[in-house]
């Protein structure tokens, strides 16, 4: 496939010179505003159930990782299951009120799950159950949430807007952990001997969060032509996502971008998986100092979205992916050698920014280079992506550390990004050109 026309008409100097500075610009516009503020807050929310939910796995199975693990497992297995077909349905559909549907289930399940433990009636195969409900309805939402973005602000603002989603939940990932321990310390002073109580208490909040982003999409006021046109004719559910596939299969370079940003995620392991093994064992820090490290990656992909953002329409996207890459597979390398913690800091910022700037970039070529009728089936590969294969990855590293330890696991899952990063770049120049 092609790559989508540019709109004929070219902004001015003074025009560009204004969209260049302002780092913010797309919350100029009243419709992305809203419902970007409202995310903020649900984001948080969704942070004080992450947090909570591992510890009270931890609590009532008197600490197994195991269990957390299925947990994970669990969730990601429902994004393979309906990911594509959360896109297909989420583009025939009249977006709005779809996120509507997908947020109010959101918010169910989150008060369901305050319920059960505030009740004291909790198990693990209860927890087990709704994330995996939780990843069912994520894989309706998500592609819908995406492809309503380029309805919200014009194109040469999209870039913009993307990059200032990616900022709404790395910030809460900056924000939202330490939050959550906080809260979990003052509600059990207030607890009246039910020992779950934090936990119930931080899973209600987020219930609450989700109030917000009902209302914003209730009041969202969207173009009936910018509606009508990202919106696709009902057709056999399988022929679509059949379509949604070909689509990106006949592009030039959409399967070669996603493959870059798939082995990122495959072979790079996540935080939660690397960072306490390297905390305790190789860099022996203390819990706060820990918390510097992960802290250290967020404020890096928080970073990286504020670059991007200010970017603007830029127009050198695949070589900016293809260097993110490259620094990517850098700055891990030298997390995986380091046994300075000032030197592991500044490699998880530069590898958070990095992290961004493939995901950013990827997220906007999907997104530019495909009709609008098919943003959300597209858009559904990056949900699978994301929710389903960096989990699946975590898996094979897991093992690999128990038998040749964290450095070296670490060292031989960012070579073979960087390789294959190197081969994007001088094998397949058309990527560079975009």
């Amino acid at each position: 496939m092609s790559r989508a026309p540019t709109l004929p008409e070219q902004p001015s100097q003074e025009r560009s010179t204004k969209r260049g500075i302002s780092t913010l610009r797309a919350l100029r516009y009243r419709n992305f505003r809203l419902l970007w503020i409202s995310l903020v807050v649900s984001s948080i929310g969704t942070w004080l159930q992450i947090v909570s939910q591992s510890l009270l796995v931890l609590k009532i199975t008197h600490n197994s990782p195991v269990a957390l693990g299925i947990v994970s497992l669990a969730q990601a297995i429902s994004f393979f299951l309906f990911a594509f077909i959360g896109g297909s349905i989420a583009d025939q559909s009249d977006k709005r009120r779809f996120l509507l549907i997908t947020q109010t289930l959101s918010m169910l399940l989150a008060f369901i799950l305050g319920i059960i433990t505030i009740t004291g009636i909790v198990q693990v195969w209860m927890i087990v159950l709704l994330a995996f409900c939780s990843g069912t309805v994520l894989s309706f939402d998500q592609p819908a949430r995406s492809s309503l973005v380029p309805t919200l602000v014009p194109r040469e603002d999209l870039m913009n807007a993307i990059s200032l989603q990616s900022i709404v939940f790395n910030g809460a990932a900056f924000v939202g952990p330490t939050l959550a321990g906080v809260l979990i310390v003052i509600f059990s002073s207030a607890r009246n001997g039910n020992s779950l109580f934090p936990y119930a208490g931080n899973f209600f909040l987020n219930g609450i969060s989700f109030l917000g982003v009902l209302v914003v999409l209730y009041m969202l006021q969207i173009p009936p032509d910018a509606a009508e046109q990202s919106t696709a004719r009902r057709g056999p559910l399988l022929a679509s996502i059949r379509a949604s596939l070909g689509t990106v299969g006949r592009d030039e370079v959409l399967p070669w971008v996603l493959s870059g940003y798939g082995a990122l995620l495959f072979f790079g392991p996540s935080n939660t998986l690397i960072l306490p093994i390297f905390g305790t064992q190789i860099l022996h820090l203390n819990a706060a100092q820990l918390g510097l490290l992960f802290s250290a990656a967020g404020l890096g992909t928080i970073l990286g979205a504020l670059a991007v953002a200010s970017l603007g329409d830029f127009q050198h996207k695949g070589l900016l992916l293809l260097l993110s890459l490259l620094v990517w597979t850098s700055s891990l390398l030298i997390f995986s050698l380091s046994h300075l913690f000032w030197l592991s800091l500044l490699a998880l910022l530069l590898f958070g920014i990095a992290q961004n700037g493939v995901g950013a970039t990827t997220i906007t070529l999907l997104q530019t280079r495909v009709p609008p009728q098919m943003r959300g089936r597209v858009m559904s590969l990056n949900t699978l992506m994301i929710m389903g294969i960096r989990p699946l990855g975590d898996f094979p590293a897991s093992g690999l550390i128990a038998l040749v330890g964290g450095p070296l696991t670490v060292l031989i899952c960012a070579s073979i990004v960087g390789l294959y990063s190197l081969y994007l770049l001088l094998a397949r120049p058309i990527i560079r050109s975009l």
